[in-house]
């Protein structure tokens, strides 16, 4: 990806441009996004736009809320993006299959209705591994076994996490008997016995997945098109990563945490954000050389071109709030690992590291230097240039560096048309002004803005692309539910928005 050095030593990409749309959001008829025809079909849009980047939110199986951001594994990938097609062509599941299970759903086009959809796919799913041990599509056999036992040291203790979980009607691990949630051997290896059918299921479900994903990859490579992912700084409580590696985190003798994640007030939330992950005890990680960090890395890179850190701040200095606190308005900030991570990363991956530093809210100069001492690039984000969190390092003629990802909004984030229908007079008469356009296309003119600015990264998502208003919001920072619903609806996306999209990108050099 590097191509040449600039004065300041900080290594150059190419200037491209990409589209934010995370799996669950492309159309189909079976209720969610998933890695079938659609998925391909997007792809190919992308080469139409000539779009470099396609940017997905993390792909880890979804539990409470069905935040990708809170996850039951790290590691694992999210089994309801299996595609039923995919299924069929595998011979894995007949037609007649599918259409009984499919028998009287209703799937809104628009949203993903995850209670429903989720019933579905997994009654699917249970039906192709149950054919699946009747010995159709036997030449995966040796696919599934060789999987198996390549991702053994992650998937053996999800998958008994997963088998666990089930028996246990879906609680956290955190209620479950002392001896499961204390690992203790003995009840481990009664477990694996137990539930050896279910412990099956679930790596079927990681091998479909994986097999699913590595193929659609590998066709948007061949394509011209790279893919941005999301680490999380944080994992979810309620994971196979905290149970299986207690030592790693902050737990009492309980194994429960002893202090949670978010951050202070800020421009999303007044009490600040309580995301309630446990905090990792850093001393430890740095014993093992940051094994799991350096693991979790390098099994993302196997998904992805390129990797959005998620809290990038949170490695210099994070948010530490006691736990059983209501907000997150009591805290602390605590000195993070900072620059020995990153050395550890660098002597397992080389330099520059294949990352983006998310580097939102309160960002100090500590921050700052770290994030410039390993060249990654920072965001800004055009939406807050002129309302709400607005901050005067988010206009273009303040970028200090190319090294930095633009984007009109994120996930996080209204649309534009939302956002501007929502910020004040004033504000609105600093965008028309700003941008010396009178607003009537204002999606557009931010995409325009961050095409056309120095930044070598420009990433809009694709409901901007669309025009479309806060009915296409993905998420709303500390609001419980009713989030990461949006879907495409086939038609939606027409030929000229791509070639109009495909135009500013030529014109802007991306």
């Amino acid at each position: 990806m590097t191509v040449k050095t600039s004065p300041d030593q900080t290594p150059r990409s190419p200037r491209s441009a990409g589209l934010l749309l995370h799996p669950t959001s492309l159309p189909g008829p079976y209720g969610i996004g998933d890695l079938g025809p659609a998925a391909y079909q997007w792809v190919d849009a992308l080469v139409v736009a000539k779009q470099t980047w396609w940017q997905i939110l993390p792909l880890g199986p979804t539990g409470y809320g069905d935040s990708p951001y809170q996850c039951f594994s790290a590691l694992a990938g999210n089994p309801y993006l299996v595609s039923p097609d995919r299924l069929l062509e595998d011979g894995l599941l007949t037609r007649a299959d599918l259409n009984a299970v499919l028998a009287g759903a209703r799937f809104p086009a628009h949203k993903v209705d995850f209670g429903p959809v989720i019933q579905f796919k997994v009654a699917l799913l249970t039906r192709a591994w149950e054919a699946f041990q009747a010995g159709a599509a036997a030449a995966l056999r040796p696919e599934f076994e060789r999987f198996c036992a390549a991702q053994a040291g992650w998937l053996d203790d999800f998958a008994l996490f997963m088998a666990l979980k089930d028996a246990h009607g879906g609680v956290s691990w955190l209620e479950w008997e002392a001896p499961y949630r204390r690992r203790a051997p003995a009840a481990l290896a009664a477990a694996r016995e137990q539930h050896r059918d279910r412990i099956g299921q679930h790596q079927f479900r990681q091998f479909l997945f994986f097999r699913q994903w590595t193929a659609l990859k590998a066709y948007a490579n061949r394509c011209g098109v790279k893919l941005i992912g999301d680490v999380p700084i944080f994992v979810s409580s309620d994971s196979s990563d905290v149970w299986a590696n207690p030592e790693l985190f902050q737990l009492d003798d309980e194994r429960r945490p002893i202090a949670v994640a978010g951050v202070p007030p800020d421009y999303f939330s007044a009490t600040g954000q309580l995301w309630g992950n446990p905090l990792y005890a850093w001393e430890a990680n740095r014993r093992t050389g940051y094994a799991w960090w350096i693991n979790r890395v390098r099994a993302t890179l196997g998904q992805v071109d390129l990797i959005r850190i998620d809290h990038f701040r949170g490695f210099e200095a994070y948010w530490e709030i006691p736990a059983g606190k209501p907000t997150a308005e009591i805290g602390q900030w605590i000195k993070g690992p900072g620059a020995d991570l990153f050395q550890a990363m660098e002597a397992a991956f080389g330099s520059p590291l294949p990352l983006i530093a998310e580097d939102l809210g309160i960002i100090t100069p500590e921050v700052d230097a770290l994030r410039e001492q390993f060249h990654l690039p920072g965001m800004r984000v055009l939406q807050f240039a002129f309302g709400g969190a607005t901050e005067d390092r988010f206009l273009p003629h303040n970028y200090e560096t190319r090294n930095t990802v633009v984007y009109t909004g994120t996930h996080d984030n209204d649309t534009t048309w939302g956002w501007y229908r929502q910020i004040t007079d004033q504000e609105r008469d600093l965008v028309r002004r700003y941008l010396g356009r009178d607003g009537h296309d204002v999606a557009w003119d931010l995409i325009r803005l961050a095409w056309g600015s120095v930044a070598d990264y420009a990433i809009a998502p694709l409901q901007d692309v669309l025009s479309l208003g806060p009915e296409a919001r993905m998420n709303l920072p500390g609001s419980a539910s009713g989030n990461w619903n949006w879907r495409l609806t086939e038609g939606q996306l027409t030929r000229a928005t791509l070639e109009r999209l495909a135009d500013l990108t030529t014109l802007y050099g991306r």
